[in-house]
């Protein structure tokens, strides 16, 4: 299988690609089988390569980038669990920080398509044997020149069980990671996966120094090295002045930091403490477009905020609790009242409408208080005084709660609200309480999300579901290359989920952040804030 962008290997000097976690982009169109989102196609051995290549943002690079200043970003999540290793990030704050510091082996466009990074060709007869190639010369900010043992440790480190790392789900897949040279790597997998180097481009995969155990500060090959760093405080990071992309990244230093509480973040912004700050509650639109040199930047993406119920606790164990609970969810209501309409309608299934193994065939589930009554008395649950933890740190989850009171009244069920502080609420609450929130970033390919998220043995199971068809779909339609027929398992595995899983997803919210419009270079990237959590190497502070 072949894809190429070898003639991208020199772009203009004033516009290059930049990193990006779950990332952004290199230039250009891709080829046409890019195009295609598809990485195999049958009996043709495609090559993946590129140089660093040209973001192509056609209103936001009009005027000519500039070098020097700060960038000052506050998110919405920071604690005390705050890390410097790319395979434990877990928010927002720590996918950001992880692309100042590191590269991966490939990056993802504005499209979701692969295209290259440290890796300077990526191909496979077969979709189950790799071969990469990486660049030469690419420096660890201590001085260290990458090699293929850097990558070899990277990514076999992921499967020690000792180190409970987030990915490992994902990297089981992986039977050998070995050297084949100097700047050779094979990667070998137990089974066919055509979305291998989409799946790398996530910002857990990337690559740290062979041998790091210790991460009191960043060693990596990102466009910026590590100042300062105070977990739950401040990131500090500077120009890396021997990054490997010519004239990359414009900016002097970054600082970042968060900022939980969400008016906090506006005001912090329109005192022009911070340039740049995301999870804008829709309600701070109108107030950040009313300040002259400010703006509301929109993205439509796959980020939803789901009812969690744990399966496995009490009263949920019963599948007509589940089925009752979806019942109640009021998603027209929950888009106008929580998400001011910057949402759009979802149906339990965790594949957005806009990605192309979305199934459209799935009839939408009603608002039903009466259907929800009729399965809330077969569990027992009529009459029952249940908790419903919810915080600002789930976006919308507060305002979706009080709108789930509401209906469960109507139904004959008590719930009661528990709003806990943002501070601690993903170590303490998530997946943890009964009845709670969760807050889903976009993933680039629906098995990287049903792997971290669905599988029985996700990481970051959020219900405790655990059901045996759904994890043999995963498997098949990861080694699948017709896409005909892996679109149908797609749409399988969503109907499962739709109709058993403890998970209900009443909208994908549009992404809203807020910045001052001296920042250069802005655009929106479907996988997530601060384009794509990689904003820092391709930005630059107008004058």
């Amino acid at each position: 299988m072949a894809i190429t962008n070898a003639d991208q290997a020199q772009p203009p000097a004033h516009a290059k690609d930049g990193p990006m976690i779950d990332s952004h982009f290199p230039p250009g169109a891709p080829g046409p089988a890019l195009q295609r989102g598809g990485l195999l196609r049958r009996g043709l051995l495609r090559t993946l390569a590129a140089g660093a290549g040209a973001l192509a943002l056609p209103d936001a690079w009009a005027q000519q980038p500039r070098k020097g200043g700060r960038l000052t970003v506050a998110t919405q999540s920071s604690s005390t669990a705050d890390t410097l290793d790319p395979a434990r990030g877990a928010l927002s704050t720590d996918y950001l920080r992880a692309n100042l510091f590191y590269n991966g082996l490939t990056v993802l466009d504005a499209k979701m398509a692969p295209q290259l990074a440290l890796a300077e060709q990526f191909s496979t007869d077969d979709a189950i044997v790799w071969n990469v190639k990486l660049r030469k010369g690419v420096q660890f900010h201590g001085g260290k020149t990458l090699d293929s043992a850097d990558v070899v440790y990277s990514l076999k480190r992921h499967n020690d069980p000792a180190l409970g790392l987030i990915v490992r789900a994902v990297a089981q897949q992986f039977e050998s990671v070995r050297a084949t040279g100097p700047l050779e790597v094979e990667i070998r997998l137990r089974g066919a996966n055509a979305d291998l180097a989409v799946m790398l481009a996530v910002s857990h995969f990337a690559i740290v120094k062979n041998g790091t155990t210790r991460f009191t500060t960043a060693n990596g090959t990102g466009p910026f090295k590590c100042a300062e760093f105070t977990p739950g405080v401040r990131t500090r990071a500077v120009r890396n002045r021997n990054y490997w992309k010519p004239g990359l990244p414009y900016l002097d230093e970054v600082s970042l930091f968060g900022i939980p509480d969400e008016s906090a973040r506006v005001n912090a912004l329109l005192s022009g403490d911070v340039d740049w700050i995301n999870e804008v509650n829709p309600r701070s639109t109108k107030r950040i477009r009313g300040e002259p040199g400010y703006a509301v930047l929109e993205s439509q993406s796959g980020l939803y905020t789901d009812l969690v119920i744990r399966q496995n606790i009490g009263i949920a164990r019963n599948p007509d609790f589940t089925l009752g609970m979806k019942y109640l969810i009021d998603r027209e209501q929950i888009k106008r009242a929580a998400f001011r309409g910057y949402a759009v309608i979802g149906n339990d299934q965790p594949i957005a409408p806009s990605n192309r193994f979305y199934f459209a065939g799935l009839p939408q589930r009603p608002y039903d208080p009466e259907r929800a009554r009729f399965h809330l008395r077969k569990a027992g649950a009529l009459g029952m005084t249940l908790p419903v933890v919810a915080s600002v740190a789930a976006a919308g989850s507060v305002d979706m709660a009080m709108l789930l009171q509401q209906s469960a009244m109507k139904a004959g069920l008590n719930l009661r609200i528990k709003r806990v502080s943002a501070d601690g609420y993903w170590s303490n609450h998530w997946m943890k309480s009964p009845i709670g929130f969760g807050n889903v970033n976009p993933r680039p390919t629906p098995d990287l999300l049903f792997t971290l998220f669905f599988k029985s043995d996700a990481p970051w199971n959020g219900s405790g579901w655990n059901n045996p068809q759904f994890d043999q779909l995963l498997v098949l339609a990861r080694a699948e290359t017709d896409e005909a027929k892996r679109r149908q398992m797609y749409a399988d595995m969503q109907v499962l989920v739709h109709q058993k899983c403890g998970i209900g997803i009443p909208v994908f919210i549009t992404n809203l952040e807020g910045y001052s419009t001296r920042v250069g270079g802005v655009t929106s990237h479907p996988i997530g804030a601060f384009m794509g959590y990689a904003c820092a190497e391709q930005v630059w502070l107008r004058t």
